[in-house]
């Protein structure tokens, strides 16, 4: 009887050990489940690369947004391009003054996961792991290399706001525009 008890114990530890395969490394040394928010609202991704002149264009507004929304809802800038070292993706913080928790998903295990495929590309997982929004920052861009000189829409805020009040978030969602995630198949 203690056998079979110790058995099943082990295969608990051992099936519930999957839901961590989403853990992803912090340049802080800790470590995250993006796709958990926890007792917020939701999980905020933004996927960016520092070599996507793109997302550099994006930064500031995705610093407000995590300035803006961070106290209600868990905010992660994540590098799934496995050419981003932790020293690249410190340095690239530093030099932003990103206010979000920055991750590396070098095994671009959570890209796949919420089939991120552009840099900067916004995905808003909500507590029960479902994909709430995914899509544009804002209409910054129109095409790859379509910039405009200011956003006219405020495509994630509006996201945001609309889960915030508990209504459904406003429909289409607008492809991000940038670059593709390096690696991605």
């Amino acid at each position: 009887m203690f056998f079979h008890a110790r058995l099943i114990a082990a295969l608990f530890l051992l099936f519930s050990s999957f839901g961590s395969a989403l853990d992803l490394p912090g340049t802080d040394g800790q470590i995250y489940n993006p796709m958990a928010a926890g007792s917020k609202k939701a999980s905020v991704l933004f996927f960016v690369s520092p070599f996507c002149s793109t997302t550099k264009s994006f930064i500031k507004e995705i610093n407000a947004i995590a300035a803006d929304y961070g106290d209600k809802m868990a905010v992660y800038l994540v590098h799934s391009d496995p050419e981003v070292t932790k020293e690249v993706a410190m340095e690239h913080a530093i030099l932003s003054e990103v206010k979000a928790t920055v991750l590396l998903d070098k095994e671009q295990t959570l890209a796949k996961q919420v089939q991120a495929k552009i840099t900067p590309e916004a995905v808003v997982i909500g507590p029960d792991g479902k994909t709430l929004y995914q899509g544009r920052i804002n209409d910054l861009y129109l095409g790859p290399t379509k910039r405009q000189r200011a956003a006219t829409t405020k495509d994630l805020r509006d996201a945001l706001d609309a889960i915030l009040s508990g209504k459904p978030v406003p429909a289409p969602q607008e492809p991000a525009q940038g670059c593709k995630i390096g690696g991605m198949k």
